[in-house]
C-alpha cells in the first residue's frame, strides 16, 4: 500500500493529487473505494480529491464497476485523455515518422514523410504540415509537446542540435519550423537515447536500472541508463560508439568521422559487406533494409560462420561499454539487432564473456521497430503529465 507523506495542506493536495493520477494512468478507471485502498488515504480526502480533478478537467466519471451495487461507490473514474495532446517525431536520412498520441500516450493517428531528391526540399514544412494534419484529424486542437528523436548529439544544456555538417540541411530546418509553433514544447533527444528510453520503460531492460543498449542499424550507436537515470554526458556525446577505435578496420576513427572506428566494422553496410564475403545474397535496396534481410535469412538457414563473426564484431563494441560501465546488461537494438533477435544476442554474448572480465548479459530488444517513436511518446508524455500533474513524487 502506497501512502502519502506528510506535509503542508496545500503540498499534500498536490502529492495526493498526483498519486491518483498515476495510478489512473497505470491502472486504468478505478472506483473510490479502490483508490482507497490503493492509496491508503481516508474516503472524505479521495472524495475531495476527485471533485477537485473533476473540477480541473484530468478525472471524469467513466461508468460504473459491474462488481459494485450501482450508486457512489460503483463510479468509474478515468483520466480524460484528450485533455492533452502530445507528437513523437523520428528524424531519419530517408525521412521522418511521426504519431499523435493522446494524455495516456495511446497512438491516436501516424503519418510518414519521405525525404530524397524524387520528394523535393520542403521537409521541415511538410512534416509540420503533416503533423498539424494528423492533429487536426483526431481533434486536437493544439499539440502540448512534441518531442523528436534525431541522430547527432544534443547538448543537454541548450537542446541543440550539433549537425557537424553530416546531417541533412532539413534536420535543423525542421527543428526550426517546430519550435516556431505557438504553444507547443519542443524536445529534442537523440534517437538513440529515446529509444533506450522504450527498451528500459516497456521493453527488454524492464526493471533493471542499469543497462546499455547497443543500436545496430544505419550506422551504430549506444544509449547508457545507470541508476534507472538516462546518461547524456558533459556536451551529449555518451554512446557515440560508432567513433570508437577497434582492431580489424585498418583505420582510425576522426573527429569529423567515424570511418574506421566502430562503425565501419557493424554499420548496415559493414553487415551487408561481411555477408557478400561469406556468399550470401544480399537483396536490392537501402543499406538498413539489406542488412536487416540478410541477417534475418542468416538467422533462419543457421549461417554459423557469418553469425559467428557478426557476432565477435559487435562484442568488440560491447566490451569496450562494459569495461567502462559496467553496466550488467546490454541490448541488441536497430534493425540488425532486430533481425538477430535471441540467435545473435546468445553469440554476442558468449564472445563478450571471452573480452570483459565482467558477467554481462546480452538481451535482444523487444521495443521493435519503432523503438524511436516509442520513446518519444514516453518522452513527451512525461513531459505534459509534469505540467498538467505537477512533479511526480520522489
Amino acid at each position: 500500500m502506497t501512502t502519502a507523506r506528510t506535509a503542508t495542506p496545500s503540498t499534500a493536495r498536490a502529492i495526493n493529487d498526483r498519486l491518483a493520477l498515476d495510478l489512473l494512468l497505470g491502472q486504468g478507471p478505478l472506483t473510490a473505494p479502490e483508490l482507497r485502498t490503493l492509496t491508503g488515504l481516508s474516503r472524505p480526502t479521495v472524495a475531495d480529491l476527485l471533485e477537485r480533478l473533476q473540477r480541473g478537467g484530468l478525472v471524469a466519471v467513466a461508468g460504473e464497476s459491474g462488481e459494485q451495487r450501482r450508486g457512489p461507490n460503483a463510479r468509474l473514474y478515468a483520466l480524460v485523455a484528450d485533455r492533452a495532446h502530445l507528437g513523437a517525431i523520428d528524424v531519419r536520412s530517408t525521412g521522418v515518422n511521426l504519431v499523435i498520441a493522446d494524455l495516456t500516450g495511446r497512438s491516436l493517428a501516424t503519418a510518414e514523410i519521405p525525404a530524397g531528391p524524387d520528394h523535393g526540399d520542403d521537409l521541415a514544412e511538410r512534416t509540420v504540415r503533416a503533423l498539424l494534419g494528423a492533429a487536426e484529424q483526431v481533434g486536437a486542437r493544439e499539440l502540448h509537446t512534441v518531442a523528436v528523436g534525431a541522430p547527432g548529439v544534443v547538448d543537454p544544456a541548450t537542446g541543440v542540435l550539433n549537425n557537424s555538417g553530416q546531417l541533412p540541411r532539413w534536420h535543423t530546418e525542421l527543428l526550426a519550423v517546430l519550435r516556431a509553433q505557438p504553444g507547443t514544447e519542443v524536445i529534442l533527444e537523440n534517437e538513440v537515447n529515446l529509444a533506450g528510453i522504450a527498451e528500459h520503460r516497456i521493453g527488454a531492460a524492464q526493471g533493471r536500472e542499469d543497462f546499455a543498449l547497443l543500436w545496430l542499424g544505419h550506422g551504430v550507436g549506444a544509449s547508457v541508463v545507470l541508476n534507472g537515470r538516462l546518461r547524456r554526458g558533459a556536451s551529449g556525446g555518451t554512446g557515440e560508439i560508432g567513433f570508437l577505435p577497434v582492431p580489424g578496420t585498418g583505420m582510425l576513427p576522426t573527429a569529423t568521422g567515424c570511418d574506421g572506428g566502430f562503425h565501419s566494422l557493424a554499420s548496415s553496410a559493414a553487415v551487408c559487406e561481411l555477408a557478400r564475403a561469406h556468399g550470401l545474397d544480399v537483396p536490392d535496396g537501402g543499406p538498413v533494409e539489406q542488412a536487416e534481410a540478410v541477417v534475418r535469412v542468416a538467422v533462419a538457414e543457421g549461417r554459423e560462420a557469418f553469425l559467428d563473426e557478426l557476432a565477435g564484431r559487435i562484442a568488440l563494441g560491447a566490451a569496450a561499454i562494459c569495461v567502462v560501465i559496467d553496466p550488467g546488461c546490454v541490448v541488441l537494438g536497430g534493425e540488425v539487432g532486430r533481425a538477430g533477435g535471441a540467435e545473435l544476442a546468445a553469440r554476442v554474448e558468449r564472445h563478450l564473456a571471452g573480452l570483459s572480465p565482467f558477467g554481462t548479459e546480452v538481451r535482444a530488444g523487444t521495443a521493435g521497430g519503432g523503438a524511436v517513436l516509442a520513446g518519444a511518446v514516453l518522452t513527451a508524455g512525461d513531459a505534459v503529465r509534469r505540467d498538467l500533474f505537477g512533479e511526480p513524487r520522489g
